[in-house]
């Protein structure tokens, strides 16, 4: 990827992961966030580890970044918008909201 393109998905990673390194890190602890998602074969959910992976991207200054980092914000950008896309009527509480904020974007937050 050029740094154009690097640009833009750090742009765009920042509007989407609305939740600090230290709220998410809270978050996966609580047994909501281990309950949701596809089990990535090793019984943790593939959101969870997305999880672990956007607090060290957090923790990191941009010019530390990675391309496997930048790759995996990616991932989250367009992991939120096709979710946020697919809101229920009763979203608070729900399986959705805790999924989503295992990848670091709590819908709540204005």
């Amino acid at each position: 990827m050029d740094n154009d393109k690097h640009e833009e998905i750090y742009k765009e990673f920042k509007d989407t992961v609305n939740m600090t390194a230290s709220q998410l890190e809270k978050w996966l602890k609580t047994d909501e966030s281990k309950a949701v998602g596809w089990d990535s074969g090793d019984g943790e959910s593939v959101g969870h580890k997305s999880g672990e992976h956007i607090i060290k991207i957090l923790n990191k200054k941009k010019d530390e970044l990675t391309e496997p980092d930048y790759k995996h914000m990616q991932k989250v950008n367009s992991y939120v918008k096709r979710h946020m896309a697919q809101r229920p009527s009763k979203p608070e509480n729900s399986n959705w909201d805790y999924s989503l904020k295992n990848w670091g974007h709590d819908y709540s937050k204005k």
